[in-house]
């Protein structure tokens, strides 16, 4: 089936969708209930150096396929060169749900038949879906992250399918819990799609 094809939803590809969601949460449940267990047992079912989806105190939720890896987990330990990342794959799903959410029903993001035509050869990916994974790199650094201000500069487009990484890294320290931070997505093969900075302020988590 084309993805232009899979773009018109049938009521079955509905439910479908809607069960394959179900079971991921289900999924993720049951493996994140192993991690503790196995962690009660003084075991780990990962090596060190696997990035994996540990639990972040401000985040409601997390999923399979997603991984984060950040070099302090201590708000008070935040200092210039501390660092988050976040991996994320941009599915059809993800599009089509941020087209609904946003209003942006752009037919570069939707329409194979006419991406095809365009520069890019076919559809890509909003460029604010992607830049949103830096938001989300953001909102898994210790304590309670908020978005003050953000530069960037899209530097290629996303394909859909494709694995990034967004990565923010503290380059200034402004004082009253503000930092500057670089703010960068990057593609599975290292190819930068978004470079630019960011603002933030972050609180103490509340009780």
């Amino acid at each position: 089936m084309s993805e232009s094809e899979n773009a018109e939803e049938t009521p079955m590809g509905e439910f479908v969708d809607s069960w394959s969601d179900a079971s991921k949460h289900v999924v993720n449940s049951y493996v994140e209930a192993n991690r503790a267990i196995l962690a009660g047992m003084g075991l780990s079912s990962s090596t060190e150096s696997e990035r994996i989806n540990a639990p972040v105190a401000s985040l409601s939720y997390g999923s399979l396929g997603w991984s984060m890896e950040r070099s302090v987990d201590t708000r008070e330990d935040l200092a210039v060169g501390e660092y988050v990342e976040f991996t994320k794959p941009l599915t059809d799903a993800d599009v089509h749900a941020f087209a609904q959410a946003s209003g942006d029903t752009n037919r570069l993001h939707l329409d194979q038949r006419f991406a095809e035509q365009s520069r890019f050869g076919g559809r890509i990916v909003h460029g604010t879906l992607v830049a949103g994974l830096i938001s989300a790199a953001l909102a898994r650094l210790p304590g309670l992250t908020i978005y003050l201000s953000e530069s960037m500069e899209f530097k290629g487009p996303a394909e859909i399918g494709s694995v990034l990484t967004a990565r923010c890294e503290i380059v200034e320290d402004l004082g009253e819990d503000k930092y500057r931070l670089t703010a960068n997505v990057t593609t599975a093969e290292g190819a930068t799609l978004i470079d630019g900075e960011a603002v933030v302020l972050i609180d103490e988590m509340p009780e």
